[in-house]
Order: structure tokens, then C-alpha cells, then sequence
């Protein structure tokens, strides 16, 4: 019997952009192709995917990709994953919702040929070795399923994210009957959200939320803006309940808001009459009073709509003294920073600002630690791998297994990149595969070691020297003045001394390369770094970008 592996490729050490690779019989399985926005630090990346070179090394391999629910850290780099596999991309397959938000992607990306493959929870489809079947799951956006992946060897459960919500908004709780099923049936891995497994108990119904933004609304006298993920579709419902019921307008502001409402919508997810809805443009024609607007940004991520607004660039949302912005969403951990930046330029202008730590206005759509314990004992699994979570939450995690009675040595807290591989003889870590990030510039995708990230922390930090020398083509000596151009360069009082200063290094330095024959233009160019950087860095204590450009005459 062949060996089994799992293979994160995100998702373990952080809580985003989740990939997973499943792999039987030579065949590869493909669970989520998520993404994560940036950190301060990562200049000028518009977002960040897994390092998914172990799928275009093999893409002939794969048999499908399966999607657990619409949000962007399960959903989001789908689009450059199908583009970088290319004709031999696979087919993909989800719930209705999942594959409508997935299909809106790839028409954005203007891909062509790809299959999406709209599945009913309870149908399994056979798939080379292995066979799928999507498990009703409760969380912060509808038609949100578990996996069940089937093979010879066993059954992998892949959760995807999920909570044991009794009172949901939007149809039936998780399908705990299915869950049963599958443990008595045999569960052979059980790889689990591990988001919330920090938060004691049960986590609160995304049915109380509603009345609570209803509540806070009829406190408000000026306009509210409500900022949320583009994909909660739960709360958008909410929020415009809310609106209707102290007689308000809705406006929905951000691209993905507006795209995500309209799948919904037609979906059927999402009932607002017509008359309830307001252009972003039309918003300043209404009294304050009488609108709510609706906003992606609640992540504080540097493009969102309320991010624009809160700095003054929005083009149609000019927020000012008395707005009220409620933030219908909890930080993702490692988005703390940006969150509080965004809400103290709130407060700068006047806003009031309510968060989920003033008024029971979010339910997170991830288990407490109860429900993780629930989730291990209805499927029996006989090994475990948590996942979607930091380190600390994985280990949490394996103690939550351990304390429900799975033996410790069957639980694996993994890693990026390291493969689980389980056979008839047990389950254990193999070799370690390339996994990391590969950042989106633009439209681009560039690998992770690419010096241009720290070029452009450089340059935000202490700017760029420029310095364009003329040296004769006969013998290396310069022959005319330096051209000495600076940007960016903190506290550069005496200026005129230091461009004195530049211009006698680059005449020493070229003599002393003439003087040793160096004829070499990048030669000259790497001695000329060199020395003024140490200049540079003599005098300023700072090390800016020195870039110097040679010319022959």
C-alpha cells in the first residue's frame, strides 16, 4: 500500500494564506490556495502567496483543487496559482458560493479553460486514488464545508474553519451527524482550524450580533460607517437589517464589497430591497442621519476603502467629526498594528469608534477551545496535525488532542513545508520540501529572495545617494566633477559639505583604481559603493542606498 502525505504549504506558523497538498499513488491532491496581505515591513508588496513551486514542478500530477470556503485566506491566490500552472491546471471544486466568488477571480484574471465544479454537501466524486466529499460547516460566510479526503490507506478530514454554531444565521448548524459518521467510519487524520484554540469555552452565535448593531444604531445621530471583511456576508445581511429598522439608507463602498454582495445576492444569501441602496456617490446628498455605509478595511489593509477614508483620500467618503466607524470584525492576529493605526486616525478627525471589545458587534466565525475538543471527540481520529494558526496555537492545539486522549506520539505539530507521511506501518515527518512566500507586485509574482524588498526598506528608511562619475576610456581617471543627486536622506543640515566630501572620495578612489589598472565599469561602480558608503555612513550614522553610475569618454 502506497504512503500517504500531507504537505502544508501555508497555513502552519501563521494564520493565512492555508495550502495544503495531499499526495497518494503518485497523485496530488490540492486543499485551499489562500493568500495574506502584507506587513509594514514588505514595501510595496501588494499581497502575499504560498510558495507553491512544488505544484509547477508537477502540475500534470494534480487532480483537482478543492476550495473550503470563500475567504481570501482559502480562497485568494487561486488566480496565480491556475495562471502559473497553465494548461495543465486542474479542475477546481467547492460549494455553490465558493465557486461563484472563484469564478468572479478568474474572470478578473481573464483566465480561460478553467473548470469549477460546483459540489452539494453528501456527494462524494472520485478523483484518481482519492475521493472528496464536502461536510456542512458553520462559520463567518455561508456554504463554508469541511473535506473529506478518501484514499486506500484512510480518510483525511481537513476542517477548514469552522464553529459548532447552534443558532446560525443562515440555515442548518454544522452537520455533526456527518461527523460521527466519519469518525465511526474511520477518520485517519484530523488536520483542525486551530485560530481560537487560546479563547477558554464556546464561542458566541453569529445570531446575537444583529440585534446588537441594531442597538447601536439607534444610539448614533450622525452617519455610521460599518467596516467589514468583503466576504461576511452574514454581516453584511445583519447591517443592512439593522439599517432598515431605524429607517436608514445603505451604501456599499470597495470593490470587493460591492463584487461579493452581488454574488451573494443573486445567490440568494443576501435579500435587501433596491430602494435600500445608495451609489457611494450619492452619499453626500443624504442627511447624515439617514445612511449607513458599508466598507472594506476592517483589517486596516493599506488599499481598503475605510483605510483611503481615514487618511483623507477616499474620492467619494469624506469622513469628518461625528461619524461613527463600528468595526464589525476582530483583528487577524499579526494585523493588531495596522488595526490601531487606522482607528487612532479615526479618532483624529472626530469619529467615534466602536470595536468589538465595546459592544458585542462580531462573533468570530472560529471555534474556542470547547468546540476544537467536540470537533476531536465526534471524529475519533487516529492522528492529528493541527493547523491554520501561530506556533503557539498549534502546541495549544496538540495539548487540547492529548487532553481528549489522542496519544501524544500520534499528534504532529508541523511546519511549512514538512511533510506528514502515514503508511500501514504509522505516521512520522519526512524530508522537508520548498515552502515559504512569493510576493504579488502589481500583477507580478516575484520569489521571496529578491533583494528588492530590502532595496526598498532601505530607501523608505534613510533614502538614496545617486552619484554619476566621468572617467577617461584611456586610463581610468576622472575627468570631470561628480554629479552628486540625493532623495530621501534624513537630516542632511550640511549638505554642501558632504556633496565636497563625495566628490574627493570618487576622485580617490578612481585614482587609485587607475593606479592598478581596474578598467572595468562594474569593477569602478563596486570600489566606488564601497567607499562611499563608508563615507556615507561615517558622517550620517545612516545607510542609504549609494548607488554610483560610471561613464567613459
Amino acid at each position: 500500500m502506497s504512503t500517504l502525505r500531507v504537505l502544508p504549504l501555508g497555513g502552519l506558523g501563521e494564520i493565512a494564506k492555508n495550502m495544503t497538498v495531499i499526495e497518494y499513488d503518485g497523485r496530488i491532491l490540492v486543499v485551499d490556495t489562500g493568500l495574506r496581505f502584507p506587513t509594514p515591513e514588505m514595501v510595496g508588496i501588494d499581497l502575499v502567496l504560498p510558495d507553491f513551486t512544488y505544484l509547477r514542478e508537477r502540475p500534470r500530477d494534480i487532480e483537482a483543487i478543492v476550495i473550503t470556503h470563500g475567504h481570501e485566506d482559502h480562497l485568494g491566490a487561486l488566480p496565480w496559482v491556475l495562471r502559473e500552472l497553465g494548461r495543465d491546471a486542474p479542475p477546481v471544486y467547492g460549494s455553490a458560493l465558493t465557486m461563484e466568488m472563484a469564478r468572479s477571480k478568474i474572470d478578473e484574471h481573464k483566465l480561460r479553460g478553467i473548470k469549477l465544479n460546483t459540489l452539494q454537501t453528501g456527494d462524494v466524486v472520485e478523483l484518481g486514488p482519492f475521493s472528496i466529499e464536502l461536510v456542512h460547516m458553520t462559520h463567518s460566510i455561508p456554504d463554508a464545508c469541511a473535506v473529506a479526503v478518501g484514499t486506500d490507506l484512510g480518510t483525511v478530514l481537513m476542517t477548514g474553519d469552522y464553529k459548532f454554531d447552534q443558532t446560525p444565521v443562515d440555515g442548518p448548524p454544522a452537520d455533526m451527524a456527518r461527523l460521527v459518521e466519519l469518525g465511526r467510519e474511520g477518520v485517519l487524520l484530523l488536520c483542525g482550524d486551530s485560530t481560537n484554540v487560546d479563547r477558554p469555552g464556546w464561542s458566541p452565535s453569529e445570531s446575537i450580533v444583529g440585534p446588537r448593531l441594531e442597538e447601536v444604531f439607534e444610539r448614533c445621530q450622525g452617519r455610521i460607517i460599518v467596516t467589514s471583511f468583503a466576504s461576511n456576508i452574514h454581516r453584511i445581511q445583519q447591517t443592512c437589517d439593522a439599517a432598515a429598522a431605524v429607517g436608514r439608507k445603505v451604501s456599499l463602498v470597495g470593490r470587493s464589497m460591492r463584487k461579493n454582495f452581488a454574488i451573494a445576492r443573486s445567490l440568494g444569501h443576501i435579500e435587501v430591497d433596491d430602494g435600500m441602496l445608495v451609489g457611494p456617490r450619492e452619499v453626500e446628498n443624504y442627511p447624515d442621519e439617514r445612511i449607513v455605509i458599508i466598507s472594506t478595511g476592517s483589517q486596516g489593509e493599506p488599499l481598503s476603502a475605510l483605510r483611503r477614508m481615514a487618511h483623507h483620500d477616499h474620492p467619494q467618503v469624506k469622513l469628518h467629526e461625528g461619524d461613527t466607524v463600528v468595526f464589525a470584525a476582530s483583528p487577524v492576529p499579526g494585523n493588531e498594528r495596522t488595526v490601531n493605526e487606522t482607528i487612532d486616525r479615526l479618532y483624529h478627525i472626530g469619529c467615534d469608534v466602536i470595536t468589538a471589545a465595546d459592544a458585542p458587534v462580531h462573533a468570530s466565525g472560529h471555534g474556542h477551545a470547547e468546540e476544537l475538543k467536540l470537533m476531536l471527540n465526534l471524529t475519533e481520529p487516529r492522528y492529528v496535525m493541527p493547523m491554520h494558526g501561530d506556533y503557539k496555537r498549534l502546541r495549544l492545539h496538540a495539548q487540547l488532542a492529548e487532553a481528549v486522549g489522542i496519544d501524544p506520539d500520534d499528534i504532529f505539530q508541523g511546519a511549512n513545508g514538512l511533510p506528514l507521511e502515514i503508511d500501514s506501518s504509522g505516521a512520522r515527518f519526512g524530508k522537508p520540501e520548498r515552502a515559504g512566500m512569493i510576493f504579488v507586485d502589481g500583477v507580478e509574482i516575484g520569489d521571496v529572495t529578491d533583494v528588492a524588498l530590502r532595496d526598498r526598506r532601505m530607501l523608505s528608511a534613510d533614502g538614496i545617494f545617486i552619484v554619476m562619475a566621468t572617467v577617461s576610456e584611456h586610463d581610468g581617471r576622472s575627468v570631470a566633477d561628480p554629479e552628486v543627486i540625493f532623495r530621501g536622506v534624513p537630516f542632511l543640515d550640511d549638505a554642501g559639505e558632504l556633496v565636497t566630501e563625495i566628490r574627493a572620495t570618487v576622485a580617490s578612489s578612481l585614482a587609485r583604481a587607475a593606479s592598478e589598472e581596474i578598467r572595468e565599469i562594474d569593477m569602478l561602480q563596486e570600489i566606488l559603493h564601497d567607499d562611499l558608503a563608508a563615507l556615507v555612513y561615517e558622517r550620517l550614522r545612516r545607510r542609504p542606498v549609494v548607488l554610483p553610475v560610471v561613464v567613459e569618454v
